[in-house]
């Protein structure tokens, strides 16, 4: 007996007067089976009531049954913010201030994922939301060190989580940030393994330590820089025969790989390097410690001499702003020169007519620019900013260019600390607290 085909089988169905409808689903959804052996959809009917005509009966009932059932529910995610839509809640989110950001973090899975991407941060600072924060590590009398960020605004010193085990003693080791959140240390020298190629960061966004690259080379007491967003390291020292290293090389973030460059001309320990108009300056001792220096020009590749105006008066922390070349001029950062490279000298700027004094507690360890103002960073951890958008103006007649803030803080923590020892006499307590003041050790990264 020869057998319709489908077509044929649902003309002949409609002539004589059944109504065949096609499935609501797609065959690959359609669960109900018809048996073949009934001829007509009446038949069917009756063991399938209520169903409607399956024109493909031989389709798996199990196709698309998963084998877990949770996965079969639909993933509905919670808004950010009840009752608002996620933008809104964004719009919010980027207003609450840098310092409650670990806060946030702890809220829910959705917010710590928030925080922690690339699109929360980059929209703060495209509207102008991002807030610059000053890095500084100290060491203590142990020789341990632990890492604390000043936040401008409220003027107060945060910690950090504490640091890998293996930067924890280190010595001679770089510190950079690269794109405006990742606190970069590389190389060094470790007291029990000696030189280090190793290089962590630390993440503003997740507010952890994580690995990143080893250098190509093991150094230490070596020149660093950052110069369009590429981290630079020159010169240092390493165990073996030829201690004091020419080498150079560089770091590109988006690569996520170290290259070399060209090496310096003459091997060197670098003591001081500022960045200025687009190349990096360097001055440090030679393997027989003499004074040299050198200037790299990352566009050529290519190290060049330095003029002889600039080297004589360079021996203090330098910054450029603006297209002028800052330095100390005093060990605890109360007078600031400018360099004239007309002229070739470096003249005097601002004096701010109060100085602290020379002890190393006091001593100025770094100048930066921190909200486009002069930030001087001393051992006790206190801070000066000074305003050189009008260096016109004389600073005795208006004090608000010159301003001393987070030494408050610094002064409660040392009076905590002599709060402990009662029992000792006052002057005994006054040589203890000098005494952790002068073995602390800072260093700044922004």
């Amino acid at each position: 007996m020869a057998q319709l085909s489908e077509p044929e089988r649902s003309s002949t169905l409609q002539q004589r007067g059944f109504r065949v409808q096609a499935p609501l689903v797609e065959s690959v959804s359609c669960y109900c089976r018809v048996d073949a052996g009934l001829k007509t959809v009446a038949g069917a009917r009756k063991f399938v009531p209520g169903s409607k005509l399956c024109i493909q009966p031989d389709i798996n009932p199990r196709a698309h049954k998963s084998k877990n059932g949770r996965r079969e529910r639909p993933r509905i995610q919670p808004p950010l913010l009840s009752g608002l839509p996620d933008d809104l809640a964004i719009a919010c989110l980027i207003r609450v201030p840098r310092a409650e950001h670990n806060k946030l973090r702890l809220v829910c899975k959705r917010w710590f994922r928030l925080l922690s991407g690339n699109y929360f941060y980059s929209l703060r600072k495209s509207l102008g939301m991002a807030e610059e924060w000053v890095y500084v590590f100290k060491r203590d009398r142990d020789g341990r060190i632990s890492w604390h960020a000043f936040d401008p605004v409220y003027q107060l010193w945060q910690p950090l989580p504490p640091v890998p085990l293996e930067y924890g003693y280190a010595l001679g080791f770089g510190c950079a940030v690269l794109s405006g959140c990742h606190l970069y240390l590389f190389g060094g020298k470790d007291p029990l393994k000696g030189s280090m190629r190793r290089v962590i960061f630390y993440s503003a966004r997740t507010n952890k330590w994580h690995r990143a690259p080893d250098m190509l080379r093991k150094r230490h007491f070596f020149g660093a820089c950052v110069i369009n967003n590429c981290l630079y390291v020159a010169g240092g020292e390493c165990e073996g025969i030829h201690r004091t290293l020419r080498s150079a090389e560089v770091y590109d973030p988006n690569r996520h790989r170290w290259n070399f460059i060209s090496d310096m001309s003459t091997a060197m320990v670098p003591f001081i390097g500022v960045v200025h108009n687009g190349k990096w300056f360097l001055k440090g001792l030679g393997a027989h410690r003499e004074v040299l220096s050198e200037a790299y020009s990352p566009e050529s590749n290519t190290w060049g001499s330095i003029t002889n105006g600039m080297i004589s008066g360079w021996r203090n922390p330098s910054i450029s702003m603006n297209g002028q070349l800052y330095a100390l001029d005093c060990r605890d950062g109360c007078k600031i020169r400018v360099y004239e490279e007309e002229s070739g000298s470096w003249k005097r700027f601002i004096d701010s007519k109060v100085h602290l004094g020379s002890s190393r507690a006091l001593e100025a360890a770094a100048l930066v620019s921190l909200n486009g103002k002069l930030c001087i960073i001393r051992n006790n951890m206190s801070i000066s900013l000074v305003d050189i958008s009008s260096p016109n103006k004389e600073v005795a007649s208006n004090p608000q260019l010159w301003e001393n803030i987070a030494v408050k803080v610094r002064e409660e923590a040392d009076d905590e600390e002599m709060k402990k020892n009662d029992n000792d006499n006052a002057s005994e307590k006054r040589k203890q607290k000098k005494g952790v003041n002068g073995m602390q050790e800072v260093r700044l990264c922004v």
